[in-house]
């Protein structure tokens, strides 16, 4: 199932074949940086630039006596080069490789997200804009309060996505680190201008200071960001879920020609992806958990952290990518069903305007727990026999000791509710 929907392009990123083209390209640039500083010879250089490759299969069959990754590839590619492949990886150590080439690979991958999060936020934007001013009821404890309008709930995740974006952001800029330093980070074998070097070819900033890694805090910043990402979308598709339930029935997701929403019930239109969001934002969420467990390791290095990036760092950016892309159809194709909304305000029968009741008579000089009881008594009438909470209000004797008929109609007005959504919108900048 996600398969089908995995954009080709993170699918790219984090195949095996890339990971050792970005690896292959950071041990390229560690040779040119030696030969910048008159470490080898340039034609080294050169004739490694030409010459260096690898063979998948090849580093497979290595890996089987060697049991060593990176020198199986090392390996491999010793045999493509020849001769000059002596000064492949020089003074270097297989974390300088490894954590560098994860650092392009989790920049590339970040900035993917980064795209389809300004992609979704503009979605969001188009459909606040739209029902600025679509009246709806706004609820607490799942309870109808007061009136919001939908646009109003569109702007609240609009503004919640764009500090996602500055998330996303500033986690990009603190993975897009390297590290050419040597076996525990000294470069007691190895030029630090090496290290300048590759860092600003990949566009990537030298880590200030490293162990034999870069440091695992940076990714469990990444990882945990890409959590609350995920905890975003989760939270505003289970609205989505909420809305569209036959007893509220606000919204809608797309339902294309030929869906089915049942094996056995034909009337089913499901919030499906809605459904498939807020459950795989558990997956991702879960795996920021190792990732702050990997920021521990013995002394200079331990290999603890290693094989649980191999799933974590993948997984979850190709997750929140194909969890982006299915939220951003959500909410482009969003049915919103504004006379629905409109029904569901009246069917309190005016209780909505309890507040606003209350408050005028407090602005009389009652006290406000007298006022209270007053309008509550009201309130449970309406709630228990079905009666329109502004009759009662008006035949109450002691509120109208306070509010003539008129002051009554006045008070129940539903633009009292929406003359600040202006003001909210553009402090929202939309």
């Amino acid at each position: 199932m996600i398969e089908r929907y995995t954009l080709p392009e993170m699918k790219r990123i984090w195949s095996q074949e890339n990971r050792l083209r970005v690896m292959l390209e950071v041990e390229i640039l560690a040779c040119e940086g030696m030969a910048q500083i008159g470490q080898i010879p340039k034609e080294a250089a050169k004739v490694i630039r030409e010459k260096a490759d690898f063979n998948l299969e090849r580093i497979e069959e290595i890996e089987t006596v060697t049991r060593h990754d990176v020198i199986a590839f090392l390996t491999n590619v010793a045999e493509y080069v020849g001769e000059e492949a002596k000064y492949i990886h020089m003074g270097m150590t297989s974390s300088d490789v490894l954590d560098t080439a994860l650092s392009v690979q989790m920049k590339e991958a970040g900035e993917i997200i980064l795209a389809k999060l300004k992609e979704l936020a503009e979605a969001i934007k188009e459909k606040a804009i739209k029902h600025k001013y679509t009246l709806m009821m706004g609820r607490t404890h799942g309870v109808h309060a007061e009136p919001v309008t939908f646009g109003l709930k569109m702007a609240m995740w609009y503004t919640e996505t764009q500090r996602n974006i500055k998330r996303i952001e500033k986690a990009i800029e603190n993975i897009s680190v390297g590290k050419i330093s040597g076996a525990v980070g000294t470069f007691a074998n190895i030029d630090p201008r090496i290290e300048e070097y590759v860092c600003e070819k990949l566009g990537l900033k030298p880590a200030e200071v490293s162990t034999q890694i870069i440091q695992r805090d940076r990714h469990a910043e990444y990882l945990t960001t890409l959590a609350v990402i995920a905890s975003s979308l989760d939270k505003f598709a289970t609205e989505i879920r909420n809305l569209q339930r036959t007893e509220v029935f606000e919204v809608m997701e797309e339902f294309t020609k030929g869906q089915k929403g049942s094996s056995a019930m034909p009337h089913k239109r499901n919030p499906m992806t809605s459904e498939r969001v807020a459950g795989l934002a558990r997956v991702i969420r879960g795996n920021c958990i190792p990732a702050l467990e990997n920021v521990a390791l013995w002394h200079e290095r331990d290999l603890t952290q290693s094989s649980v990036e191999r799933i974590v760092i993948p997984d979850s950016t190709t997750l929140l990518d194909y969890v982006l892309n299915l939220f951003i159809k959500v909410v482009k194709n969003l049915q919103v069903n504004e006379d629905v909304m409109m029904a569901n305000v009246e069917k309190t029968l005016g209780l909505i305007f309890s507040q606003r009741v209350m408050l005028a008579i407090v602005n009389k000089g009652v006290a406000r727990d007298t006022v209270y009881q007053w309008v509550q008594r009201n309130a449970l009438k309406a709630w228990d026999e079905k009666i329109n909470f502004k009759d009662l209000v008006k035949q109450d004797p002691e509120i109208s000791r306070y509010l003539t008929e008129d002051e009554v109609e006045e008070l129940f007005d539903y633009s009292y509710h929406t003359k600040h959504v202006d003001y909210i919108f553009a402090r929202a900048g939309i």
